[in-house]
């Protein structure tokens, strides 16, 4: 490692267990962040400050006032300007040692699995329940781990799907595709607290830093709820569904109901927001 690499990253080289190794293996890494709005924002800047080596931004939206309020990598000279474009700018200027590659071409359900090639881990930034049942179908078939974050008004949630791990639960175990679809919602209409989702936005590049470097114990079988008003965090377990259309063959456990904490399934914020 070079001393300028040194000399950037020794906050982290000072932790225990982290080291040079653990660091080298962060800069070998590929993450593809899928949608650079309130959450890719805030998780793209802190990504590329650790030093992952390639992130590549997928988000075809052009920038619009109404982001600037949370999407804190961008700024208001880049309204009308793509949003990968403006972020990569905005993270090469951060650190100028990664490669940040940019794609706004809309993708279909079934063309996910083309764009993970050479991808280590994926983060789940979206809007949209479509993407999000795509991508994990996708990463699951690939086996590539997912870290999935959502926010919607004051509330929030977030789950590591790691899909090298054979009894990983997935995204479809905690929201059945066919009991979500036509419950979407958007910021746009509902509103979104911005510092929570510069929150989870945050948590979720902890999430996926964890999982690349194997520090620490990630959010697998997890789901992590955040209450914004009441600045209130809970866990629930998240089991595999042996009834999931995506990884349900051969799962183990009997109850339809993947999450629990003692009480029935718990209400998350839906798709969420970029």
């Amino acid at each position: 490692m070079e001393d300028s690499a040194l000399l950037r990253y020794s906050r982290h080289l000072l932790l225990e267990p982290w080291g040079a190794e653990t660091q080298e293996r962060l800069t070998r890494a590929h993450v593809l962040i899928v949608g650079v709005g309130g959450l890719g924002s805030p998780a793209s800047l802190y990504l590329a400050a650790a030093g992952v080596g390639t992130l590549t931004l997928c988000d075809g939206d052009v920038v619009d006032l109404t982001n600037l309020q949370r999407q804190i990598a961008l700024a208001s000279s880049d309204v009308g300007r793509l949003k990968v474009k403006a972020t990569a700018e905005r993270l090469q200027q951060l650190n100028p040692t990664i490669d940040v590659r940019v794609d706004p071409r809309k993708v279909a359900p079934e063309a996910w699995g083309e764009r993970l090639g050479g991808v280590d881990l994926v983060l789940d930034c979206c809007d949209d329940f479509a993407t999000r049942f795509a991508l994990n179908r996708a990463c699951q078939e690939h086996g590539i781990p997912l870290v999935s974050g959502a926010v919607i008004r004051f509330s929030a949630q977030i789950s590591v799907f790691d899909f090298r791990q054979k009894d990983t639960p997935c995204y479809a175990c905690l929201y059945p595709p066919e009991s979500w679809l036509e419950e979407e919602e958007r910021c746009a209409l509902l509103g979104v607290f911005a510092p929570l989702a510069g929150t989870t936005g945050t948590l979720q590049a902890g999430e996926a830093i964890k999982v690349l470097t194997g520090v620490g114990n990630p959010l697998v079988g997890r789901v992590l709820l955040l209450d914004g008003l009441s600045s209130e965090f809970r866990t629930v377990r998240l089991l595999r569904d042996p009834l999931c259309s995506v990884c349900g063959c051969g799962a183990r456990g009997t109850d339809p109901n993947p999450v629990r904490d003692g009480s029935r399934r718990q209400p998350g914020p839906s798709a969420g927001e970029w």
